[in-house]
């Protein structure tokens, strides 16, 4: 993922509810939001690729997301693909601070990453850019591809337009989805610096990006209530091979 919002035990009747968009090269080969079939308790999109996904949640709750961290000017030979980071925890029956202890260990093999890992009781969120490792209390929260919370202005107009959808009375997806279209690029003296070109950086400062070969290829909504249902909506966009299409999943938590 290159945004996510999502709050955390805040609102009633909630444990999370989350928005994301997913940015990648058109042509990178995807495989939309289901379930595996290699592992029918994973339902995620994934990286034709590298095998990994973005994002996804298991039958049990337990949920993964991961964003890449922009500094153009880190180079590292031979580097695992991130995906699996969220892949891999999915797959686990770690809880979610051994995991990240565990990747912390082997956290400078790879490109920088931001990694949010959790069940309906927890939340963890982890990088490998200053190696910080915490649970996260209650609240809202905004990812892109800085460290948690980096006040981009993408992220603070995400978090804000975010807030007031979360604040209405019953969960609005076309709402949500709604925020994560927004195509607002920042002021020139509100643009990040992160070692890219002026042009590249304005292109890529809206939460809904759109250039000729790379962009928003989809959003997601999942949400979690305190019933343990698990509600997840895909809109994928028709850019590159990719056409567009809504896609819903739901499932009642079982045990594990």
């Amino acid at each position: 993922m290159c945004l996510i919002l999502f709050s955390w035990k805040q609102k009633p009747g909630y444990k999370l509810i989350l928005a994301a968009n997913r940015d990648e090269f058109y042509e990178r080969p995807t495989q939309e939001a289901g379930f595996w079939k290699d592992h029918p308790e994973i339902l995620a999109g994934r990286d034709l690729e590298a095998g990994g996904t973005w994002m996804g949640i298991t039958r049990y709750g337990r949920f993964a997301a991961v964003t890449n961290y922009r500094d153009p000017g880190i180079e590292r030979d031979n580097t695992p693909s991130r995906g699996h980071l969220t892949a891999d925890f999915l797959k686990s029956d770690l809880t979610p601070e051994v995991y990240l202890r565990t990747i912390s260990k082997k956290g400078d093999a790879y490109y920088g990453f931001n990694l949010l890992v959790g069940n309906p009781d927890e939340m963890w969120y982890y990088n490998n850019i200053n190696h910080e490792m915490r649970e996260l209390p209650p609240g809202s929260y905004g990812l892109s591809n800085a460290l948690l919370d980096t006040s981009w202005p993408k992220v603070q107009l995400g978090k804000e337009m975010f807030e007031k959808v979360s604040q209405l009375g019953a969960i609005s997806e076309e709402a949500f989805l709604g925020i994560m279209q927004n195509s607002q690029k920042a002021e020139d003296h509100d643009l990040p610096s992160t070692g890219v070109s002026y042009e590249l950086e304005k292109a890529i400062s809206s939460m809904f990006i759109e250039t000729e070969t790379y962009g928003t290829c989809c959003s997601t909504i999942m949400t979690i209530d305190n019933d343990h249902h698990i509600r997840l909506v895909e809109k994928s966009y028709p850019v590159g091979k990719r056409t567009e299409r809504t896609k819903q999943f739901e499932i009642q938590l079982g045990l594990h």
